[in-house]
């Protein structure tokens, strides 16, 4: 089976994350006991555990080196344990928060990519470094090779490294011969994998999850 490459999905994604994020400056995670008492109500104790977990990291790491920032940010998200959208939220397709994600401790490849990248922003990360990518997995079935990593660029021209979900070990690329990147975007842009270098952005679209992730997001950090 050909696996279609859902381009208008993932463009709205991107705008998500210029609304949500003009810079790593000026990005604050700060929950509310509101927050974290409903996520307490509906999905137990251990939801208030994970979240002041991931509250804990940002305050005690924002002065640690940023390959620490890196290893902490992935081994925390890789603990979720990983989840269709349809059997955790009733829908085929969800864009998880990063609060919804840690307090369900359900997630699939975009909810991972996602909350790395906003957890790193928080802690000092600049916007430039960091690019949530869209590939094709070789390692999954080819029905299911539709993939999301974040990538880590120390500088433009280095090689990425790959923070997934799939392997747990933070690795550079050019190790990850299983991944064929297609999309790779921030909150500064889109960029098609073979025209990052080149530094073209692809033309922006919407899309409703971006919307409404977006708009959940607003309610949670108030």
């Amino acid at each position: 089976m050909k696996m279609q490459i859902p381009y208008r999905l993932f463009l709205g994604l991107a705008l998500l994350l210029a609304a949500r994020a003009p810079g790593a400056a000026d990005y604050e995670i700060r929950l509310t006991e509101k927050v974290i008492a409903s996520a307490e109500a509906k999905y137990g104790r251990d939801a208030r555990r994970r979240l002041a977990a991931w509250t804990s990291l940002i305050a005690g790491s924002k002065n640690k080196p940023e390959a620490e920032k890196l290893k902490l940010v992935n081994n925390l998200f890789n603990r979720v344990l990983g989840v269709p959208d349809m059997e955790n939220w009733g829908r085929p397709q969800y864009w998880a928060t990063p609060v919804e994600m840690l307090a369900s401790n359900g997630a699939t490849a975009e909810d991972y990519a996602i909350g790395k990248y906003f957890t790193l922003l928080a802690l000092g990360v600049n916007m430039n470094s960091l690019h949530i990518t869209y590939v094709r997995a070789a390692n999954l079935p080819p029905s299911s090779q539709a993939h999301m990593v974040l990538t880590y660029y120390s500088s433009p021209e280095s090689m990425p490294l790959v923070l997934d979900n799939l392997e747990p070990e933070i690795k550079p690329g050019s190790e990850r011969d299983d991944l064929t990147p297609v999309y790779s975007f921030n909150g500064n842009g889109l960029w098609l994998a073979r025209e990052r270098s080149a530094g073209r952005s692809a033309a922006s679209g919407n899309a409703n999850l971006g919307n409404e992730m977006n708009a959940r997001m607003g309610k949670e950090f108030e």
